[in-house]
């Protein structure tokens, strides 16, 4: 598949097979996050890997979806704030670069034949907490990732005049 392909083919789902994803498949997948840019090529980011049954029951308290618990493996991805790289008005770049990171993992998992689901809207005490994240580490987004049960259809997607203006 190539990279149209897969940036393209791309969904948020919301519902996983209880499948396990295969060792090989989450290497690729991470490597391809960690190949990802950073600004000043500073690397400010870090991933937690969760297979813990335990550990993914303790995370309904930050975020209760039902639905994103049913994948095999949840990834936490996060910034380190302080070791980011920062513009001249003080524009501190490390969640930029966890974003991309995280994109990359994403559209990798996809290219691998998994899904995933970017959530943001959770708990970020409670996480840090369960995760038992050191200080300077910042939980930046989630996602299930497993074998889809079902892949939901393209959602709306504005139109290109919308959003691209040409000087």
């Amino acid at each position: 598949m190539d990279i149209y392909e897969v940036v393209k083919k791309r969904r948020s789902v919301r519902s996983y097979k209880s499948e396990p994803v295969e060792e090989e498949k989450l290497k690729r997948i991470l490597d391809a996050a960690l190949s990802a840019p950073s600004a000043a090529n500073r690397q400010p980011v870090c991933f937690f890997v969760i297979h813990d049954g335990k550990i993914k029951q303790q995370l309904k308290k930050a975020y209760d979806e039902e639905w994103f618990y049913t994948a095999p493996v949840i990834i936490c991805a996060c910034s380190l704030p302080e070791r980011a790289w920062k513009r001249s008005d003080g524009k501190n770049y490390a969640d930029i670069d966890a974003t991309i990171a995280m994109d990359h993992l994403i559209l990798a998992a996809t290219a691998e034949g998994l899904a995933t689901c970017w959530v943001a809207a959770f708990k970020v005490p409670l996480v840090k907490s369960i995760l038992n994240l050191p200080p300077g580490i910042e939980p930046l987004a989630l996602t299930p990732l497993g074998y889809p049960s079902h892949i939901p259809e393209p959602t709306y997607r504005k139109p290109p005049e919308e959003m691209i203006h040409t000087l």
